[in-house]
């Protein structure tokens, strides 16, 4: 199988869709999620989807096969919240590492069963603490996390993305970019300290509004000048945006990068129930535009998408041709 770099110059790559709208189709129960492994937790386990690659294995490896058959070259591990720091909301940071190890397999599992050629992405969550931000009003100098907490938990998520099998790591729906280097700074870490030839990693921002900010209130050029040290092989943004919003960023992150640049919207903007209601063909259609002035190398769904978006996205955009690096000058 040829490498992903020599993939990304042939044509634009497509990233796969929503994982959390897929499972939801499932309606599965608390029984669901505890399967016979977790029958006896002493917490309540619903919703914690990245449980399911260990419990329900079929159903996430079911899912990855949809989006590989509606075109995927790219598809994401269920390891959004694989970290020991997000399982503490279920008492399983214990279980964070083997839910790293099981989505992967689950990931090259269906690409084993589709036949196609595809790269899995070990998907690595933003967290549910920031390093660069206060959770407490009248304490603006509080954290609660601290840089090593932080890598360390991100190291251990690696470790399991790896030993399962995944081939770049994307980290992912980043507002907090010091997060983010922990993340960077834990996977560099682990390929030297362990000797392993480094996978690539992949780097998805998140504006979070109008302003065209991230949370921690970066533009996007300042936080892409700030994770270029990675040497990612991409950069992109994806989540809290729709499509049409997200455009403007779009473009100006195809004149910045010296890397490969990536875009996963929403489905739209969420209506007054979260839901999510832009229909696979209008998210299509601004995304061919994208592909059309040759901004794009990248391109999938994030929240609310399903496989017939993903299909819908791949077949517009198969007709243009990537977005060509630019040719840097040397630094000094």
């Amino acid at each position: 199988m040829h490498s992903i770099e020599k993939a990304l110059k042939e044509k634009i790559l497509i990233i796969d869709g929503a994982m959390g709208t897929m499972i939801q189709r499932h309606k599965l129960e608390e029984a669901d999620y505890r399967g016979e492994q977790f029958k006896d937790w002493h917490t309540d386990v619903k919703g914690n989807n990245d449980l399911l690659s260990i419990t329900q294995p079929e159903i996430i490896i079911g899912i990855h096969k949809q989006y590989l058959d509606a075109g995927a070259d790219i598809i994401e591990t269920n390891t959004f919240s694989s970290t020991v720091i997000a399982q503490a909301d279920y008492d399983m940071q214990s279980i964070a590492y083997e839910m790293n190890v099981a989505s992967a397999k689950c990931a090259r599992e269906a690409i084993k069963q589709s036949g196609k050629v595809a790269w899995v992405a070990g998907a690595i969550g933003p967290l549910n603490k920031t390093l660069s931000l206060s959770p407490d009003v009248n304490n603006p100098g509080f954290r609660a996390v601290t840089f090593d907490e932080v890598a360390a938990a991100y190291t251990e998520q690696i470790k399991g993305l790896v030993e399962g099998g995944v081939d770049v790591l994307l980290i992912e729906t980043i507002f907090d970019t010091l997060n983010a280097k922990a993340a960077i700074y834990a996977a560099k870490n682990f390929f030297r300290k362990n000797n392993l030839p480094e996978l690539p990693i992949m780097i998805s921002g998140t504006i979070t509004d109008a302003s065209g900010r991230t949370l921690s209130g970066q533009t996007l050029e300042a936080f892409y000048t700030s994770v270029a040290h990675a040497n990612p092989l991409s950069v992109g943004l994806n989540c809290a945006l729709g499509a049409q919003e997200m455009r403007p960023h779009i473009e100006e992150l195809s004149q910045i990068a010296a890397c490969f640049t990536s875009a996963y919207p929403n489905a739209g903007l969420p209506n007054a129930f979260g839901e999510y209601d832009e229909q696979p063909h209008e998210t299509a259609h601004i995304i061919e535009e994208w592909a059309a002035n040759g901004w794009l190398n990248i391109v999938g769904g994030c929240c609310g998408t399903t496989p017939d978006h993903i299909k819908h996205i791949a077949d517009e955009v198969r007709k243009f041709k990537p977005r060509e690096l630019p040719v840097m000058e040397e630094a000094l």
